[in-house]
């Protein structure tokens, strides 16, 4: 026995339109009904929409009667998937820069470490800087938590603590968020 293939259709439309509404009354918005708001049964709705060569589109149908606009529905899914693209656009990609530490890191290292987190932060770049403890070196937690102090101290004036020193297995991580208005 073969095993059926899922069905990989047309994706389903995310607003009834026309005869797919299945509410007796519906209540009408836009330029097409006077006072711009009026409750109609679903065919005289549907027979203004044809009348004006446009749909009748379910705006809300989660109120009674369900809100419908009389539009044209191609261009305004084409102007709904625009608005999305828009708003995909502008929104804030978070960028995590990972900066490792040991827990005998030295001054010149810390400094040169320092100086990337500095220049992540003034990017917008989350930093999230972590000691890592290899074998027996978990015996020197205090170490590492007050190297993670210090670069967090040495950071105050870019970025932001998000978390404080925190350990998890053989590492040690701190979370810094660059300050508003930094970029």
């Amino acid at each position: 026995m073969r095993s059926r293939q899922p069905y990989r259709g047309r994706q389903e439309e995310p607003y009834k339109i026309n005869q797919k509404i299945r509410a007796r009354e519906v209540r009408l918005v836009g330029d097409f009904v006077e006072g711009g708001n009026a409750v109609l049964t679903t065919e005289a709705a549907i027979k203004l929409a044809q009348e004006n060569d446009l749909d009748l589109v379910e705006i809300s149908p989660n109120v009674s009667p369900p809100v419908c606009k009389i539009l044209d529905y191609a261009k305004f899914k084409y102007e709904q998937k625009k608005k999305q693209k828009e708003i995909k656009a502008n929104a804030s990609k978070v960028v995590l820069k990972e900066i490792r530490f040991g827990p005998n890191t030295d001054d010149h290292d810390f400094n040169f470490k320092l100086k990337h987190a500095i220049n992540f932060l003034k990017e917008g770049a989350k930093v999230k800087a972590y000691v890592h403890f290899v074998g027996r070196s978990i015996v020197f937690k205090e170490r590492g938590e007050m190297l993670l102090l210090k670069f967090a101290q040495a950071l105050e004036e870019y970025g932001a603590v998000e978390q404080l020193p925190k350990l998890e297995g053989k590492r040690m991580n701190i979370f810094i968020a660059p300050k508003a208005g930094k970029k």
